[in-house]
C-alpha cells in the first residue's frame, strides 16, 4: 500500500537520550501503520544508517536517510555563544535525494564533528553550498533558522535566509511544518503559510517523531532527564512540551494539516524523488604497495611467493602435506579476492616485530591458517596443532576474514601510526561502539531519574537474575519476587524501563577495531569526534563489514607487555631468551600448573581455574589447550568428566570408530569447534567448508536448516556404512557440543601465551614478578594480590629506596624486588627520569640537602619531595620521616643556591667546589620525634595506595584471618544471596540523608589483602551508625551487591560488630576434627584439662572417625563450654593442626 502522507522527520534511540524509539520497534510501528516509506533524521549524527537501512529493506519499507544538523550562526570555526537572544545554533533538515546526496551527507556531517564542534557538531552555509549536491532541504522545527527569525519577528530576515537556502537547494528546498499543539508551532505554521506564498517555496508537514507510541511520552521524557542529568522533579529541566511527539499514523497527520493538503502531498513527492542504494555486499580493499623489487605487481601472486618463502623459513623442507595445504588455502584467498587482506596484515605485523614490539602468537580463527604461519602473522603450527583453514576462511560463505592480532598494550598505538602513514591519515580510523540500556541498568537509570532511593533501586536491579543478555521480560518470567514489584509500588518504574530497555546510552571508541579505506574515508563513511578528541566511524564494526570495508581488531593485550618487560629485565642479567622456541615439555612447568601456582599466569589465575589444574595434573600443552577451552560457561560441566577420563578414572568411550582419531587428544569428549567439522567430514563426508556451515547452524540454533543438515549428514553417514540409528545419534552428539563447543586455534594460541608466563614464572620468578608488578602498578588491588603472591615464592618486595629503586619495579636479587618510584602517587615522569639520571651519573644520595643540590628543582619539587618522604623512598637518609618531612623548604631553598653557583659557571676545570659553594653551609636536620606508626602508614597509604613498611591491621590479623569469610587473593564469583562477614579499618566516609530523608552512609574499609566499599542504609546505619568513624576497625556482616566481584567488593551492611567483641558475636562453636591417633584416654584427658583453663560461653563440637564412612561422627562434649581467645585457638591448632580446628 502506498502511503499518501510519508514521515520525513524522525529520531531513534541513535540520537542518543533522546529518541526513544529502537529500530526495530520503528520497523514494527511504520508495518502497523502500512506505511511504505519513512525517513530517520538523527540529530547531528548518522549512525543508525545502517541498521535502519537493512531492517527497512528486509521488511519491505523505503529508507529514506538523512539527518537533523545544526548550522552554526556565522562561521563553524567561531566557537561562541549566541548573545543576540538566539539559539547558539539553528536546526536544518536534509534528505538524501540519491547516492550523490549520501556522500555529500557524509562529508556535511563529518565536518560538523571535525571542524565545526561547539556544543553540538556544526556546519556552516559555505559547506552546505560546497555539499548541496543530491540532498532535498527542509526548513526544521522551530529551532529553524527561518520559522526562528519570524517568531522573533524578523519577517525580513527569514525571507533572506529562505531564499538563501533555495538558491542551494533549486527546487529542493521546503518550508517545514508541524503542530504538537505548542503556541508557538501555531503561530509558525501561519508564518509559513505566508512565507510560502510570497516567495513561491512549498510547505511540508512533519511531526518530529522520537517515540513509537504516545504511552511512550513519559518513558521518553525520563530519557531527556538522563542525557541532562536531571531528575524528573526538577522543575527547571528541559521538557517536551506536550506528548504529540510520536509517530503519528496517516490518519492523524491528515487531521493535523487538513488545511494544508498539499504539505502532505509533498511528503509523497519528496519521498517518490528519492532514489538512493546503499552499497552493501561491495569489497572495497586497499591497495598494498607491492615493493618495486617484486618480480611482479599481482597481489595474488606476490602472496604465493612471500608464502612459499615463509613456509621454508619455517619447515625447512616443504612436504606434500604442506604443499598440498599451502596450496590449497592460497587458491582460495585468490579465489575470494583476499590476496590484499593478507598483505596488509603481515605488513603491519612484520613491521611491529622489526620494532621490537611484542605481538601475540595469534587470536581467534586465523591461528588455522598456514598462510598466516608462513606470513609470521601468526606464530602457531595449525599442522601441528590439526587446526582448520576453513574455520577461519570459508570458501563457501564469503565474507571479509577476520584476523585479529594482540599487541603489547603500551605499543598498540605505534602499530596504529604506522597503518595511518602507508595509508594516510585520512584513510585509516578507529571505529565506534554504542553502550546499550540492559535490564540492571536501565532499571538503575530510571529509578534515579524517578527519585526512587538506592536501596530501593537496588532492591529492583537485584531482583533480576544474572544471566548473560537477560531482558526485563524475561526476568519478570522467571524472578517471582520481581514480578510482585512490577504488580506492586514499582510498576510504573518496571513499565518505564521496559519501553527505554535495549536503547542506545552512549557512543564510545571500540577496544580494538581500526578500519582502511582505499580513499578518504569520508567517501565511504560518515566519521565521529568523541568527547574525548577522539576520531572514529559513525557506522560500528558490523556496518563497515557490510560495506566491505577492511577492518582489523588491534588489541592490547597486557600479557605481551609483561612478557616483553620479563625478557628485558632477563637481559640485563645477561641471559638471552627466545621464548618461540621452547619446546613444551618442561616438567616443572607443568609442576607449576599442577599445583595451581598460576598466579601472573595468563588465562589460569582464577580460584576455578587454579583448583581444576590440582585435578588435572597436566603434561602435556594439550591439556593446557582444552582446559582453556572447558573453562568457561557451558562447557565447564565437562571438566571433571576430562579429568576422569584423563586418570583412567571414567572409562573412554567412543560413539564410532572413527571419532576415536579425532577425539583422542580430548579423551573422547567434544570440545572444539574443530572438532564437530572433523566428525562432519570424516563421519558424513562434508566438504570442511560444508561441516563449517553445519557448525554455525548448530551454535545458532537454525532449526530449518538443521534439519536439512540431518538428512544430509545420515545420508552421508551411509555412504561410510554407518547405520541409520547410528549417525543420528552421532548427529544429536555434535549438536550438543557445537553450541558451545570453542575454536581451538584460538585456545591453542592463548596456551602458547599461557605456558610462556608460566615458563617465566619457573625459571625467572623475581623478572616476571617485577614485570607483572609494573604492568599493574596503577591497580592497587592487583598489585597487592602479587606481593602476596611473592611472599609465598619467597621473593621480598622492598620498599621503595631513592637509591636503590627505578621508575618500574625491578630485580635486585633472585629473591628480592625493588618498588618502583614511578608507583608514587604525584612523582611524575619527568621528576624521576631527572632523579635516576642523576643518581646513575654521580652516585648514590647522601642527605635530602645532596638531593635537593643535585637534581632539577623544576621538575623535583617540594610535592615530589614530599610524596618521597612519605612512600619511606628518602628512609636510607640520615634523620626519620618526621624530619626530612620539616626540612623540605630548607633542602629546596639550599639546592637552589647551590645550582645558582654553579650556573654562574664559577666551577673550576677540575670540578672541584668553588670558594663561593664551599662557603654555603650545609643545613642540619631538627630535632624531631619519629611520626607515630599510624602517621607513617596513613601517609604510606596516600601516595602509594597500599601499606609497605607495616599494617595498621596486624594486631588485629588472627580476629582478620579467623572471621573474615573471604580470601582476597580468590576471584571466585560471589553469590548475591551468601551472607558474607569482612573485617577492616573504616578509612573514607560518605553521609547522605535517603530519599525519607534518614540518614545513611557509604564507607571504604581496608583490610589484610584487599579492600571493600559498604553502604549502610537507614536500617543499618540508626542501629550502627556510632561505629563509623574513621579509624575504627571493625567487622561488617551483609549480602554483597550484584556489582560485587573481589576486585571491586561492595557490601550492603547488616551489621557492624567493633573488633573487640567479634570473638563473642560470632563464636558460637569450637571444632575439632580428630584423627585415628588423637582419640587416646590420654588425649583426651590432655584436651579436657586445656579447655578447664579455657572456660567460656562457645559449645565444643569433636569430629571423631567413622569407621565405614567418609563422613565423620559429631559428637557434642557435653558438660563443657570453652572460650575461643585466640591463645586457646592457637593451642589447639598447634595440637591437631591447623585445618582441623575451627569456629562456626
Amino acid at each position: 500500500m502506498i502511503s499518501e502522507f510519508v514521515h520525513l522527520h524522525n529520531h531513534s534511540d541513535y540520537s542518543l537520550l533522546d529518541g526513544a524509539q529502537r529500530i526495530d520497534q520503528l520497523i514494527n510501528t511504520i508495518d502497523d501503520l502500512n506505511m511504505d516509506s519513512v525517513a530517520l533524521t538523527e540529530h547531528g549524527n548518522m549512525f543508525s544508517v545502517l541498521p535502519y537501512y537493512k531492517e527497512a529493506k528486509k521488511s519491505g519499507i523505503k529508507p529514506i536517510i538523512g539527518c537533523e544538523i545544526y548550522v552554526a550562526v556565522g562561521s563553524r570555526f567561531e566557537k561562541k555563544t549566541r548573545v543576540d537572544g538566539g539559539w547558539g545554533n539553528n536546526h536544518l533538515i536534509l534528505l538524501a535525494q540519491n547516492f550523490i546526496g549520501y556522500k555529500n551527507l557524509m562529508k556535511l556531517v563529518t565536518a560538523g564533528y571535525l571542524e565545526g564542534f561547539y556544543y553540538r557538531p556544526r556546519i556552516d552555509m559555505d559547506l552546505l553550498r560546497k555539499y548541496s549536491d543530491g540532498l532535498i532541504c527542509m526548513s526544521a522545527c522551530l529551532k529553524g533558522i527561518v520559522p526562528e527569525k519570524m517568531l522573533r519577528g524578523d519577517f525580513d530576515g527569514a525571507k533572506k535566509e529562505a531564499l538563501l537556502f533555495s538558491e542551494i537547494f533549486p527546487n529542493r528546498y521546503y518550508l517545514e511544518i508541524q503542530n504538537h499543539g505548542i503556541a508557538e508551532e501555531e503561530q509558525n505554521i501561519i508564518n509559513m503559510k505566508k512565507l510560502s506564498r510570497e516567495l513561491n517555496i512549498p510547505l511540508v508537514c512533519t511531526n518530529d517523531a522520537h517515540y513509537a507510541k504516545q504511552s511512550h511520552w513519559e518513558a521518553h521524557d525520563i530519557h531527556i532527564c538522563l542525557g541532562t542529568g536531571k531528575e524528573r522533579s526538577d522543575p527547571n529541566r528541559l521538557r517536551y512540551a506536550t506528548p504529540e511527539f510520536y509517530f503519528k499514523s496517516q490518519d492523524e497527520m491528515h487531521k493535523l494539516f487538513k488545511e494544508f493538503p498539499e504539505a502532505i502531498e509533498n511528503t509523497r513527492k519528496i519521498a517518490d524523488s528519492i532514489d538512493m542504494t546503499l552499497p552493501i555486499g561491495e569489497s572495497h580493499l586497499p591497495n598494498f604497495p607491492i615493493p618495486s623489487e617484486s618480480n611482479t605487481s599481482d597481489p595474488d601472486e606476490y602472496l604465493q611467493s612471500i608464502t612459499e618463502l615463509g613456509a621454508k623459513e619455517k619447515y625447512g623442507e616443504i612436504t606434500p602435506e604442506i604443499k598440498n595445504r599451502m596450496g590449497h588455502e592460497l587458491r582460495v584467498i585468490k579465489n575470494m579476492g583476499f590476496a590484499g587482506y593478507f598483505l596488509i596484515t603481515a605488513d603491519f605485523v612484520k613491521y611491529a616485530k622489526n620494532s621490537n614490539i611484542p605481538v601475540g602468537p595469534g587470536r581467534g580463527s586465523a591461528a588455522g591458517s598456514l598462510v598466516s604461519y608462513a606470513l609470521g602473522i601468526t606464530s602457531v603450527d595449525p599442522l601441528k596443532h590439526d587446526l582448520l583453514f576453513e574455520r577461519f576462511l570459508n570458501p563457501d560463505r564469503i565474507s571479509m576474514p577476520d584476523i585479529d592480532i594482540d599487541f603489547c598494550i603500551e605499543r598498540r598505538g605505534e602499530v596504529i601510526n604506522y597503518i595511518k602513514d602507508q595509508y594516510g591519515e585520512n584513510s585509516v580510523t578507529q571505529i565506534i561502539t554504542f553502550g546499550k540500556m540492559k535490564a540492571k541498568q536501565v532499571v538503575r537509570d530510571v529509578g534515579r531519574v524517578m527519585g526512587y532511593s538506592f536501596s530501593e533501586v537496588d532492591k529492583i536491579a537485584k531482583a533480576i537474575p544474572n544471566e548473560l543478555n537477560i531482558t526485563l521480560d524475561k526476568a519478570l518470567n522467571k524472578s517471582p519476587e520481581l514480578m510482585k514489584m512490577a504488580e506492586g509500588d514499582f510498576k510504573e518504574l518496571i513499565n518505564h524501563s521496559k519501553v527505554l530497555e535495549g536503547m542506545n546510552r552512549h557512543a564510545s571508541i571500540h577496544a580494538a577495531g581500526v578500519v582502511i579505506a582505499p580513499g578518504d574515508l569520508t567517501d565511504f563513511i560518515p566519521l565521529y569526534k568523541s568527547n574525548t578528541d577522539d576520531v572514529t566511524s559513525q557506522y560500528d564494526m558490523k556496518g563497515l563489514e557490510e560495506l566491505g570495508l577492511l577492518k582489523m581488531d588491534f588489541l592490547g593485550l597486557r600479557n605481551l607487555t609483561v612478557i616483553d618487560k620479563a625478557l628485558g629485565l632477563i637481559q640485563a642479567k645477561g641471559d638471552s631468551i627466545d621464548l618461540e622456541k621452547l619446546s613444551f615439555n618442561d616438567s616443572k612447568v607443568y609442576e607449576l600448573f599442577t599445583k595451581g601456582h598460576t598466579i601472573g599466569v595468563f588465562q589460569f589465575e582464577s580460584s576455578g581455574m587454579r583448583e581444576f589444574l590440582k585435578k588435572l595434573k597436566p603434561t602435556v600443552l594439550e591439556d593446557l589447550i582444552a582446559m582453556n577451552a572447558l573453562y568457561r560457561p557451558g562447557p565447564m560441566e565437562n571438566i571433571d568428566n576430562f579429568i576422569n577420563r584423563k586418570h583412567g578414572k571414567k572409562e573412554i568411550k567412543y560413539s564410532h570408530k572413527l571419532l576415536e582419531p579425532i577425539l583422542k587428544e580430548t579423551y573422547g569428549i567434544i570440545v572444539y569447534q574443530e572438532q564437530v567439522m572433523q566428525i562432519a567430514n570424516e563421519v558424513a563426508g562434508f566438504t570442511l567448508a560444508e561441516a563449517d556451515i553445519m557448525r554455525r547452524a548448530m551454535g545458532k540454533k537454525i532449526k530449518s536448516l538443521m534439519e536439512e543438515l540431518s538428512i544430509k549428514f545420515v545420508a552421508g553417514s551411509e555412504k561410510n556404512g554407518i547405520k541409520k540409528k547410528k549417525s543420528e545419534e552421532i548427529f544429536l552428539l555434535i549438536e550438543k557440543f557445537a553450541q558451545y563447543g570453542f575454536n581451538k586455534s584460538h585456545s591453542t594460541a592463548y596456551a602458547y601465551i599461557a605456558y610462556q608466563t608460566a615458563w617465566l614464572k619457573v625459571h625467572y620468578p623475581a623478572e616476571f614478578m617485577s614485570a607483572n608488578l609494573t604492568s599493574e602498578m596503577r591497580n592497587i588491588d592487583r598489585v597487592v594480590v602479587l606481593i602476596n603472591e611473592c611472599k609465598k615464592m619467597g621473593i621480598d618486595v622492598k620498599p621503595p629506596d631513592i637509591n636503590v629503586s627505578f621508575e618500574d619495579f625491578r630485580p635486585i636479587t633472585d629473591s628480592s624486588i625493588s618498588y618502583g618510584l614511578n608507583a608514587i602517587k604525584n612523582v611524575g615522569k619527568k621528576a624521576l627520569e631527572t632523579i635516576i639520571h642523576e643518581r646513575d651519573k654521580n652516585g648514590k644520595y647522601l642527605t635530602i640537602f645532596d638531593l635537593c643540590a643535585r637534581v632539577d628543582q623544576q621538575k623535583v619539587n617540594k610535592r615530589v619531595l614530599e610524596s618521597l618522604i612519605m612512600s619511606g623512598s628518602l628512609d636510607s637518609f640520615e634523620g626519620n620521616r618526621s624530619q626530612n618531612f620539616l626540612a623540605v623548604d630548607v633542602a629546596i631553598k639550599y639546592g637552589h643556591q647551590m645550582q645558582s653557583e654553579k650556573d654562574r659557571n664559577q666551577v673550576d676545570l677540575f670540578g672541584s667546589q668553588t670558594e663561593q659553594e664551599a662557603l654555603i653551609k650545609t643545613p642540619t636536620l631538627q630535632d624531631n620525634p619519629e611520626w607515630l606508626e599510624k602517621e607513617s602508614l596513613a601517609n604510606e597509604l596516600e601516595v602509594l595506595g597500599l601499606y609497605v613498611s607495616g599494617h595498621p591491621l596486624l594486631e588485629h590479623s588472627a580476629d582478620l584471618e579467623e572471621f573474615t569469610t573471604i580470601d582476597f587473593e580468590e576471584d571466585h564469583e560471589i553469590s548475591n544471596n551468601d551472607i558474607i562477614t569482612v573485617g577492616g579499618m573504616i578509612t573514607r566516609i560518605v553521609r547522605r540523608f535517603d530519599k525519607r530523608n534518614r540518614e545513611m552512609a557509604f564507607f571504604d574499609m581496608d583490610c589484610l589483602g584487599g579492600h571493600a566499599e559498604v553502604v549502610s542504609f537507614s536500617d543499618s546505619y540508626a542501629a550502627y551508625g556510632d561505629l563509623i568513624n574513621e579509624g575504627n576497625v571493625v567487622f561488617v556482616r551483609g549480602k554483597p551487591s550484584e556489582t560485587s566481584d573481589f576486585s571491586d567488593l561492595k557490601i550492603i551492611s547488616d551489621e557492624i560488630i567493633p573488633v573487640k567483641n567479634v570473638r563473642n558475636r560470632l563464636s558460637q562453636r569450637i571444632n575439632i576434627q580428630f584423627s585415628s591417633g588423637d582419640t587416646g584416654s590420654k588425649d583426651i584427658d590432655d584436651l579436657m584439662a586445656i579447655c578447664k583453663e579455657n572456660k567460656g560461653d562457645c559449645k565444643l563440637i569433636f569430629h571423631l572417625p567413622n569407621q565405614g564412612s567418609s563422613r565423620p561422627l559429631k559428637v557434642l562434649a557435653h558438660n563443657i563450654a570453652v572460650s575461643s581467645t585466640n591463645n586457646f585457638i592457637s593451642v589447639l591448632r598447634s595440637k591437631y593442626g591447623k585445618d582441623n580446628v575451627w569456629i562456626d
